[in-house]
C-alpha cells in the first residue's frame, strides 16, 4: 500500500478533527467564497473546511487520501443535506481525473502538506486552479513553539529516521520552500504571498484525554507510541505530550482544552 495512505487510514482522523470544526469554519469564512463557485479541498480529512465552504454555496469537491476519511465526509454531507459537497479518494501528487483549470479555488489546511513528492502537489494544483483564481494553503510551522508543531517534533524523537529521500512536510512551512515549489509551477513569486494565523484546537475533554485521542487516532502519534514502546519508552513519550497539552491550554479549565496553533497561510494567485 501507498505509505502516506496506510498513514492516515491507519488510525481516525474524525476524532482529532471534531475539536478543529470551529476553526475550520472560521477560516474558510474569510476566503471570500461566493454561491456557484466551484471550490477544491485538497487533503480533506471528513470535511473541516469543505462542509463549511459547501454551507457558503460553493460546489465542493473533497479529495483525501485516506478512503475512511472520504466515507466519512460523504455521511456528513449526507447528514447536513448538502448534495454540493462531494468527496472521493485522490492523491495530492497526482490529481487523475480532474481536469485543467477546473477550480476557481483550491484550498489545503493541513493537508497537502504530508503529502509526498512536494513539487508535483504544487504543479498539480496550480494546474487545476483557473486563470483569476487562487490556491490557499495552511501549513504548520517547523519550530513553532505551539502545538502541532511540538506533538511532531516531540514524536520524531521516539521514531527511526526517516527513509533516504524523505522531505519533510513542515517544509511547506517555510516561505522560500513555498515560493520555489511554486515558482517550478510557472507561479511568480509576487503572486504568492504569506500571513501567519492562528488556529484553535478546542474539546470538551480534558488535555491529556485529547493526547489519548491523538494516541490512538492520529497515525503520526500512534507510530511514535509504537516505536517508543519497544524502546520501553512509551511512558516518557506520553509523560512529554500529556506535559505540552496541559502547558499550552488556554480553556481556563483543567477539564476542557482549548489550545491554539500558528500556522502559515500561503496564498497563490493565478
Amino acid at each position: 500500500m501507498n505509505p502516506n495512505k496506510a498513514l492516515w487510514e491507519k488510525g481516525d482522523f474524525t476524532k482529532i478533527a471534531e475539536s478543529m470544526r470551529q476553526s475550520g469554519a472560521g477560516l474558510v469564512a474569510q476566503l471570500g467564497i461566493s454561491q456557484g463557485m466551484n471550490v477544491l479541498d485538497l487533503g480533506c480529512g471528513d470535511g473541516t473546511t469543505a462542509i463549511p465552504a459547501a454551507k457558503l454555496g460553493a460546489n465542493v469537491l473533497g479529495v483525501d487520501i485516506a478512503g475512511n476519511l472520504v466515507m466519512a465526509g460523504n455521511r456528513r454531507a449526507k447528514e447536513e443535506g448538502l448534495d454540493n459537497c462531494v468527496f472521493q479518494e485522490g492523491d495530492a501528487t497526482e490529481l487523475q481525473g480532474l481536469e485543467d483549470q477546473q477550480f476557481d479555488l483550491v484550498v489545503s489546511i493541513f493537508g497537502a502538506m504530508f503529502a509526498p513528492r512536494p513539487m508535483d502537489v504544487a504543479k498539480q494544483m496550480v494546474r487545476v486552479t483557473r486563470p483569476g483564481g487562487r490556491i490557499v494553503m495552511g501549513n504548520w510551522i517547523p519550530g513553532d513553539p505551539t502545538l502541532v508543531a511540538q506533538i511532531l517534533k516531540i514524536s520524531s524523537s521516539y521514531t527511526p529516521p526517516p527513509p533516504e529521500g524523505f522531505i519533510s512536510p513542515m517544509l511547506w512551512g517555510v516561505e522560500d520552500h513555498v515560493i520555489e515549489r511554486f515558482g517550478a509551477a510557472g507561479v511568480a513569486k509576487d503572486d504568492i504571498s504569506f500571513s501567519r494565523k492562528t488556529f484553535n484546537f478546542e474539546i470538551n475533554c480534558k488535555p491529556s484525554e485529547f493526547v489519548d485521542r491523538f494516541r490512538q487516532y492520529y497515525g503520526p502519534t500512534m507510530n511514535a507510541f509504537e516505536a517508543a514502546g519497544k524502546n520501553g519508552k512509551e511512558a516518557a513519550l506520553l509523560q512529554e505530550l500529556e506535559e505540552l497539552f496541559n502547558r499550552q491550554n488556554q480553556s481556563g479549565s483543567n477539564e476542557t482544552t482549548l489550545i491554539p496553533a500558528t500556522f502559515l497561510e500561503v496564498t497563490v494567485r493565478r
